[in-house]
């Protein structure tokens, strides 16, 4: 009899039968408000009917079309309505299935682009978990270790995470464009530097947006030096912060972007974007693979992008996100446990601190825990695991905000009286 990996930790004790909406039910039937939505992937909610019946029909004509021998009919159809959504001048996409792949395509075609061995990554963002991929992680040591030696040429700039350094946010920033600067002096010259990859947000990393003079920095840099800026936006992407893409909230113009999660509702999908100039920059047969641009993925994502457009799920989005923030901000309002609350969108994260401001990892777990056996599914992340974060799917409605934050504030005063 096999079983599944023993590292497989499951973060709920949840065993899923069905789902609908915000909500999974399990196999006893009870039904558990999900605020995880497959870390930021379910973005129609669970099993959205329009996006069921694109899949459905697609399985009975094609499943798999490999798509460097056959094209097939949603592979074009998604190319084109992407075209609507994606930043001005990203014309040319490659698909292929993880968010790691994702990033791995972008790094290769950053180094062939540009001739440079080196690319920047910023502290707490992550990247995935492939050995190229860990290597620009810096979300946690728990994604790299044992796996050394790592890959060469990433160097690691600080991000501007003010609570972090106990900083207001201008002083964080300067510090952190200060040090890219020195950078460049002391580790990695421009001319080395093929890329800047981040994210707009930390993900993994704690939940931190970035801010406008910040990103503004990198761009700065980037077109002074010759460096591609890679914005990860897969898990800030496709509506999930209140805007179409995380970057959008701070007018900064990428070179390249990286997608996966929200884009097909669950179904394995994921991409790059760039100029066709500069993706026709990458070397022949550097991009491809087998179940890359599957064709039920496909369909589920073009029913994915009319949902969400449809719905005005972005709007949705950012009204909820809106609610969600201001009632974690009052939960962690009464009591000092909670040191920091922030997000963008439909990504919040509660960060809990010791009496003398260190992480607290246990009472963060312990909440974490106790929401779910209440019935709201939740994540941690963060450098300790001391934040924990709230994505619930962009369908959800105000009522269900309101029954998450009434759950949360009851685990909270338990778990820190």
């Amino acid at each position: 009899m096999a079983t599944l990996s023993p590292l497989l930790k499951q973060a709920t004790p949840v065993v899923v039968d069905h789902g609908e909406g915000a909500y999974l039910y399990d196999t006893d039937g009870r039904r558990h408000l999900d605020f995880t939505a497959g870390i930021g992937v379910t973005s129609t909610g669970h099993c959205h009917p329009r996006v069921v019946a694109a899949a459905q029909e697609q399985v009975g004509k094609l499943v798999h079309g490999q798509y460097t021998t056959v094209m097939h009919k949603p592979l074009l159809e998604l190319s084109e309505r992407l075209g609507d959504v994606l930043p001005a001048g990203l014309d040319s996409l490659f698909f292929a299935n993880s968010g790691s792949e994702a990033v791995e395509a972008a790094l290769r075609l950053a180094r062939q682009a540009t001739g440079r061995p080196n690319v920047v990554v910023f502290q707490g963002g992550f990247h995935g978990r492939t050995v190229a991929t860990a290597s620009m992680t810096t979300s946690g040591t728990r994604f790299s270790a044992g796996i050394s030696p790592l890959m060469g040429g990433v160097h690691m700039a600080p991000f501007p995470f003010a609570y972090h350094y106990g900083w207001d946010e201008k002083t964080a920033t300067d510090f952190a464009l200060r040090e890219l600067d020195y950078l460049f002096a002391t580790a990695t010259a421009p001319g080395e530097t093929a890329a800047f990859f981040i994210e707009p947000m930390l993900g993994e990393g704690g939940y931190v947006p970035a801010n406008p003079e910040f990103m503004a920095g990198l761009r700065e840099r980037a077109d002074e030096h010759g460096i591609l800026l890679v914005v990860d936006e897969i898990q800030t992407g496709f509506g999930r912060t209140g805007k179409f893409w995380g970057h959008d909230h701070f007018d900064v113009r990428p070179d390249v972007i990286t997608i996966a999660k929200g884009l097909a509702s669950g179904f394995p999908l994921s991409g790059i974007a760039a100029s066709e100039e500069l993706m026709a920059k990458a070397f022949p047969g550097s991009q491809g693979g087998t179940y890359g641009g599957n064709a039920v993925s496909c369909a589920a994502a073009v029913a994915t992008l009319d949902v969400i457009r449809d719905e005005n799920l972005v709007a949705n989005a950012a009204e909820r996100g809106e609610q969600l923030l201001a009632g974690a901000r009052a939960v962690a309002d009464k009591t000092p446990a909670i040191g920091d609350v922030r997000g963008l969108g439909l990504l919040v994260g509660s960060e809990f601190t010791t009496a003398d401001g260190k992480p607290d990892n246990a009472t963060a777990q312990a909440a974490q825990k106790a929401a779910a056996q209440r019935g709201l599914l939740l994540l941690t992340c963060g450098a300790f695991m001391n934040v924990v974060r709230m994505i619930p799917p962009l369908v959800v409605t105000s009522e269900q905000i309101d029954e998450a934050l009434e759950i949360w504030a009851e685990v909270v005063a338990e778990v820190t009286k």
